[in-house]
Formats: C-alpha cells, structure tokens, sequence
C-alpha cells in the first residue's frame, strides 16, 4: 500500500481568525508553522466583528473596573485571576494590532476614540469604524503573507492524532491531525509535537445565528474525540441585534450601535428596555436577548427595533458607515427608520478547558480563541472581550511553547483507513440531518430552556449522533459529512451541560430553575474515552 503523505513543522495552528493568525505570528521565529483553515484565510468570526476590542487606555478607567465589568456581564462565574490577567495584558495585544498596521480610531486632538457597549462602565473600546474585525484581519494575513508563513487554505482537519489512539503507553499526548485537501480529496498527515487550536465557536449549531458557515465547531468537537475536557457549553451567546430581514443573512447590528445611543422600542417606538433592567438598552447581552424574546413572544411580533434616528445622517454615516450602507441596502434609513432586530446564536462562551496560555488536559494540544474556555467569560460575554481574549491568549500561549521547545515527532502516523467505505450517493441524508439539528436546538435548547425541552433534544440527538457515525463509517468522509458530523458532537455537548446546571445562571435560563445558586460551577464534560 502507498504512503500516506506526511508533512512536518514545529507548530500546526489550525483556524485564521485573529487567535490562529497572531499565534502563528508570535511563534514563526521559533520555527515552522502551518496555518490551516477550511476555507479562505478571511473566513472566520473576527473578520465579521463590527464593534471592537477592550482595552483600558483612559487615564480615567482601570483594569479593576473593566474585570469587575466583565464578572458582572458572567453572572460571577468568571475566574476571577484568570479575568484580571487578560484584562491587564490587553494593552500588549492592542499594540500587537497597531505593529500590524490596524489603525484604530483617534479624536481630533490625536487621543484614542474610545466607544461604549452594554455592559461596560466606561468607554474602553478600541474600533477602526463599524468594520474593526476586518481591518484587523486583513492586517494580521498582510503580515502573514511577509513573513512568509506557510498556510493551506481549503483544509480541513478531520481528526486529531493522539498516542492514545495509537495504543501508545502513557499519558496521552497529540501528535499532530488527519487532515483533508477540499479541492482534490486528498488525505493527509500534518505531524507536529505542538497543535494550536483556533477554530472558533459553533454557531451554526443554531437554526438562527449571525456566525459565518466556517462556525460549526470543529476545534471542540476534534478535541473532545481526542479525549480532551470540554466547559461550560450551555452558556451560548445570543446577539440581541441581528438585522431582521428576509434578505438579509448573519448581519448584525453592532453593541456600540447602543453604545452610542440607540434605544431598544417596540413597532410603535415605545421603549422597553427599562422593565427589564435598570441599565435599559446598555444592559448585558444576554438580558437584552431575553428580554427582546419575552416582548416578541408578548406581543407576537416577529422582531423588535433599535431607535437611533436622533443621531442624524451626518453623525450615523461617520461613525457607522458600512451599518449605515448595509441597512439602506434593504430599504432601512438608520436616520429616519427604526431598524428590525431579533437575536441570533452568536458566541460560544464555553469550549475546550484552557488556561489562558493555552493548556489544555492533553499534552501537546493548546486551545485559543472562541474554541477555548479560559474562564473570562464566565456565564456571558461582556461585549468586545473575545478579541480581546484572542489577543492576549495568543500572545501567551506562543510565548509558552517558545519557552519550552518540543523535539519533533518521531512516531509515524499510520495511513488513513479507508475500510469498506464507499463514495456518499445520498448527500440529501446530511443536508436533512444538518437542518433537524439546527432547528431542533433552536426550538428546544435556545433561549429559554426547560428540563421536557432539553430532554427531548437529548433523545433526539443520541439517535442522530448513531444515524451519523453509521453513515461516516458507510461512506468515504466528505466535508460536510465532517462538519455534521463535528456539530452533532457539539449540539450533544451543549445539551449535556444545560442538563448538568439546576440554576438560571446568565445565558442558560431555564424555567425549571429560576433562580441562580449561591455558588458559582463550572459544567465540566470528560473528553470521549472510546
């Protein structure tokens, strides 16, 4: 039999949003790296981040109060030592940015043009206009491309190889991944004594999200097979604003939109917000997302609206230029009509257990990003800290493994098994289950949860996960049979956690379980052991 093809560096980063991107290049005078990721090296999250990164700069403002802030928005399960240090680290990563190129906004007087989100208690976030994520991204595969980093694009990792796997003694280790070209088919090893995870969340578990195809969990799902703990997945994000229109497909209409004075109303334009919560429309997101539910599901609306048309065109023009065209395109003018929003699945704040230099529960596996759970973001995000997270954790998990080089993998990675597979004839039997997954969570695990809801999904899921696995030993893989399969794996584990958690804790509310416990869990899942 032909060898497989095996390929060598030092550092396998897989995922090219801003953790897999600033990764590889704090590690590429360390030696060789190889970015991989499933589509186009702009194809993630970060690229569609609108509103900015934290980072306290104002004389004004303190790390303590934006690590209290960001406690505050987690309902307290934050780690606290694990907040403080990112928040004070931000400084470095923001600088990271402006080595690349990213030019920040700046007031006439040449100081930082700080902007406002839900949640926040001052303005300490850094934007480059409504487009940061962009800019940033493209800045970051600016560098990349100088540099001289190797990266594939249209890869996709099928799955992790570990020394368990391998029937290896010991404890166990990864020693690099399975991974397909999608443009020729082919099946290859990328071995390495360091891979870095940076895939992203798994929003598209959801029927509804405002997250890129790219998001359907591959990173967690690759490393709960590979028998690495998973956390906290049943804190998923809603986006309260996700622009509601037919056409209109993963737009969001960004946190600094409220920020900087938008009002959450109702079709007749009478606000809310206020019977919710004291801080009104600058209340943490997942308050907001609720709360925008419980009036649609009141009123039988199909939306509610943000109310920004005191602002004037000049001002929404400047300062949200690409929301501003975005709506008009869709026959909404910001400054004289209200803007249809709902929520949308949006972050995944659990993930892969990691410390915030990336390690994980198994040797030579880090995790950084969206796809990690470092605990900052305990149960709900604080608007504008994921790339900030990003950032930081890159930063720190490179200078780690710079510290504590790794001889490189010696072990031969045996040829991938194709069996008795077949090619697919069938590719409606994915397409379906895809959809019965996405609608199922939405319908029984999204915003409000109860214990009959979750149950259900359980059982439903524990079928599905069997209908898959047989069709991914029937036939030969393809890249939607992986990402099926990868979402199963995550919807599963979303659901186990809900489960697991007997209170209303931030983003998981359940009617079962109103109130919020006393002390503060972290839902801990075991990685697969099979």
């Amino acid at each position: 039999m032909k060898r497989m093809k095996t390929v060598d560096c030092d550092y396998f980063v897989v995922g090219s949003g801003m953790a897999g991107l600033m990764s590889a290049l704090h590690l590429a005078s360390y030696g060789k790296v190889i970015v991989a990721t499933k589509a186009k090296l702009a194809d993630c999250n970060t690229n569609f981040a609108q509103g900015g990164i934290c980072c306290v700069m104002d004389g004004g403002d303190t790390f303590d109060k934006h690590a209290r802030d960001t406690m505050i928005a987690g309902a307290w399960l934050g780690k606290s030592p694990v907040v403080h240090e990112i928040c004070e680290h931000a400084p470095e990563g923001i600088h990271d940015l402006i080595d690349c190129g990213v030019k920040f906004a700046k007031k006439a007087d040449g100081s930082w043009d700080l902007t406002r989100e839900g949640g926040h208690s001052a303005r300490r976030i850094f934007h480059a206009g409504d487009i940061t994520g962009e800019k940033c991204e493209a800045a970051m595969i600016r560098r990349l491309k100088k540099n001289g980093i190797e990266y594939r694009e249209n890869t996709i990792v099928i799955d992790l190889v570990t020394t368990r796997k391998l029937g290896m003694p010991g404890a166990n280790r990864c020693l690099g991944a399975y991974v397909m070209d999608k443009e020729s088919g082919e099946i290859y090893a990328i071995r390495s004594p360091n891979t870095i995870l940076a895939t992203g969340g798994c929003g598209k578990v959801y029927l509804y999200t405002c997250n890129p195809d790219t998001a359907s969990g591959d990173g967690i799902a690759l490393a709960w097979r590979a028998g690495a703990r998973i956390e906290n997945m049943e804190f998923m994000q809603f986006h309260p604003t996700c622009l509601f229109h037919p056409q209109a497909r993963r737009f969001l209409i960004s946190e600094a939109v409220r920020g900087e004075g938008a009002e959450l109303v109702d079709k007749r334009g009478r606000k809310f917000m206020h019977k919710y919560d004291p801080r009104g429309s600058l209340a943490p997101r997942d308050i907001v997302a609720r709360s925008i539910d419980s009036e649609m599901k009141r009123t039988g609306d199909d939306c509610m609206y943000l109310d920004i048309r005191k602002k004037g065109r000049k001002y929404l023009t400047e300062r949200f230029p690409n929301i501003y065209a975005k709506c008009l395109e869709f026959g909404i003018d910001m400054a004289k009509d209200l803007i249809p929003v709902v929520p949308a699945a949006h972050y995944t704040c659990g993930g892969i257990q990691a410390s915030t230099d990336g390690r994980t529960s198994i040797e030579g596996l880090s995790a950084v990003g969206e796809c990690a759970s470092t605990g900052l973001h305990g149960a709900n995000r604080l608007a504008s800290n994921s790339l900030m997270e990003a950032l930081v954790c890159a930063r720190l998990t490179a200078a780690r493994l710079a510290a504590h080089p790794e001889a490189k993998v010696a072990v031969e990675i045996p040829n991938w098994k194709i069996g008795n597979a077949v090619p697919p004839d069938e590719a409606v039997l994915v397409a379906h289950m895809w959809d019965e997954i996405r609608r199922l969570m939405w319908d029984y695990v999204g915003i409000v949860r109860t214990n009959k809801r979750l149950a259900r999904a359980a059982h439903r899921l524990k079928t599905l996960r069997r209908e898959i696995r047989d069709y991914y030993f029937r036939y030969l893989v393809t890249p939607d049979t992986l990402e099926l399969r990868n979402l199963a794996v995550c919807a599963e584990l979303i659901v186990k956690c809900a489960q697991k958690r007997r209170e209303s804790r931030g983003l998981h509310y359940t009617l079962d379980y109103p109130r919020q416990s006393k002390t503060a869990k972290q839902t801990v899942i075991e990685g697969y052991r099979g």
